[in-house]
C-alpha cells in the first residue's frame, strides 16, 4: 500500500527548516545548508552529484532511505525554484541540472500552469495548480503503488501533514541554532495529529527521528 512520507528532512534545534532570505544564490537561506551537514558528506549524496567516495554509516543509511524506493515526488514551489508570479519563460527546468535527483514523476504545486518538463534519469515535472489534494492524487496514480515523497518545501510539508495526508516523518535534527527562518512546527501539534516516535537514532552530525501514525 502506498504511504505518504517526509524523509531526509533538516531541521535545527530551534526548529527551522530553512534559513530566512531565500534566493538563487541561497537556495536554502542565509546559514541553512548547516542544517544538511549530515546529509553532504554522505556516499548517498556523493553520488548524486557525480563525486566517488562518501561516508557510509548511519547517516548515510537514512539518507538512502530518504532518496530510494519512491515512486513520486511533490514538491512546493519554491522547492523547484525562486520565481515568483506567471513563469516568464521555460528556461528555469530547477535547482538541479539536466538530470534531477528524483528519477521518477514529479508534482510541484503552482498558481500558474506550466506544461511538463521532461528530464534526464527518468524526472519529469509536472505543474499542478489545483491544490494540494489533486497532486497527492495524481501522485498516488503515478507512483505504482511505491510510496509518495512530501519533498519540500517547509510550508509543503506543514500543509500536507496538518491535512493528515502524511503517514511517516523522517526529522534530521541538526545540533545548530539558525535563530530565524522557515519554522516547521508552527501550529503543528503533531502529537493531537497522531504522532508517535518510532525511530531514534542519533550520530555524530545529527539525530535521525521518525514519526509515524
Amino acid at each position: 500500500m502506498t504511504k505518504v512520507k517526509v524523509a531526509g528532512f533538516g531541521v535545527s534545534l530551534d526548529g527551522f527548516a530553512a534559513g530566512p532570505a531565500q534566493s538563487l544564490e541561497q537556495p536554502l537561506g542565509l546559514h541553512g545548508p548547516e542544517i544538511f551537514q549530515w546529509f553532504f558528506p554522505t556516499r548517498t549524496f556523493c553520488q548524486m552529484v557525480g563525486k566517488e567516495g562518501g561516508d557510509t554509516g548511519a547517516d548515510d543509511s537514512f539518507a538512502q532511505r530518504a532518496m530510494q524506493g519512491f515512486g513520486a515526488f511533490i514538491l512546493g514551489r519554491n522547492m523547484f525554484g525562486p520565481i515568483r508570479g506567471e513563469w516568464p519563460d521555460d528556461q528555469w527546468k530547477g535547482w538541479w541540472g539536466d538530470n534531477p535527483p528524483y528519477h521518477a514523476p514529479t508534482f510541484v504545486l503552482t498558481h500558474y500552469p506550466r506544461p511538463p518538463i521532461e528530464m534526464l534519469g527518468g524526472t519529469t515535472f509536472h505543474f499542478v495548480s489545483d491544490g494540494i489534494d489533486k497532486a497527492l492524487q495524481r501522485a498516488r496514480e503515478a507512483a505504482g503503488g511505491k510510496d509518495v515523497k512530501i519533498g519540500g518545501g517547509v510550508e509543503t510539508v506543514r500543509q500536507y501533514v496538518k491535512a493528515g495526508h502524511v503517514d511517516e516523518i523522517h526529522l534530521a535534527v541538526a545540533p545548530v541554532a539558525l535563530g530565524q527562518g522557515e519554522a516547521l512546527f508552527n501550529g503543528l501539534d503533531l502529537r493531537a495529529l497522531g504522532y508517535r516516535t518510532v525511530e531514534h537514532v542519533p550520530t555524530n552530525r545529527a539525530t535521525h527521528i521518525v514519526l509515524a501514525r
